[in-house]
């Protein structure tokens, strides 16, 4: 069996979620979620309100899109939802909403100058994307941004986003080669699908230690900025048993 620490120093590649893990949005999805549900008649206090909402939080880290299409059935309304909600996260990140998770930049910029490649991905359109990017100035941080839109639509769960990642960028020569961290379960899955060696859970954003593990978490840190000391081998608080493939 390969040595994990041996797996750990040859990572030549790095995909790491937005919102959450690098981007702190303060509970801007659920907002928004309740601008988009409001729009398609959804009450605010209803029944039918938490189960959504309960859903959304379910799901953190899935295309929104995808959620969506549960939520409201036929295409045409997850569509509507989808672009309201859009719209409303779009306004709140323009408001000032947002910023960098505490050692986020440092810690992309680390891991670039050890001669990884870093990658940003996201559940959001490219047009949300792009408005947090710009809203933050990481339009030129990193060499590559993907939303599930790029990878022909399929995001989270499914592995797409961290294979076009290596796809695109030829940064790694073998998916072993590939670390993956996000704050959701939804992340845990999608490297664990891919087959990264490494798929790293962050408690700064929607899901708990538990939740992580459960879907497949090989190391759960306290946030993304434990990410280089845990790739360069050393020893960290969070970086215990391996999770459960899934």
């Amino acid at each position: 069996m390969t040595d994990g620490n041996t797996e750990q120093e040859r990572i030549s590649l790095v995909v790491l979620d937005m919102a959450g893990t690098t981007v702190a949005d303060g509970g801007l999805v659920e907002e928004a979620f309740a601008a988009a549900a409001g729009q398609l008649g959804v009450v605010p206090g209803s029944a039918e309100h938490a189960q959504h909402l309960a859903y959304v939080r379910a799901t953190m880290g899935e295309s929104k899109i995808s959620v969506f299409r549960h939520l409201f059935g036929d295409e045409e309304r997850a569509r509507r939802a989808n672009t309201a909600f859009e719209e409303a996260y779009g306004e709140l990140v323009d408001g000032g909403r947002i910023a960098p998770v505490p050692g986020a930049r440092e810690t992309i910029e680390a891991l670039q100058e050890a001669g990884r490649t870093v990658v940003l991905t996201t559940g959001f359109a490219r047009v949300t994307q792009d408005a947090i990017l710009d809203a933050l100035g990481w339009r030129d941080l990193v060499a590559l941004t993907l939303c599930p839109a790029d990878t022909g639509g399929r995001g989270r769960p499914y592995p797409d986003m961290v294979l076009a990642a290596l796809l695109r960028t030829g940064a790694a020569d073998s998916v072993r080669h590939v670390a993956v961290a996000g704050d959701t379960s939804y992340d845990m899955l999608s490297g664990r699908r891919a087959g990264a060696s490494v798929v790293a859970g962050v408690l700064t954003g929607a899901h708990d230690e538990d939740a992580l593990r459960g879907a497949g978490a090989t190391h759960v840190l306290g946030s993304v900025a434990g990410l280089p000391a845990l790739l360069d081998g050393a020893r960290t608080g969070g970086a215990s048993r391996p999770g459960r493939p899934s």
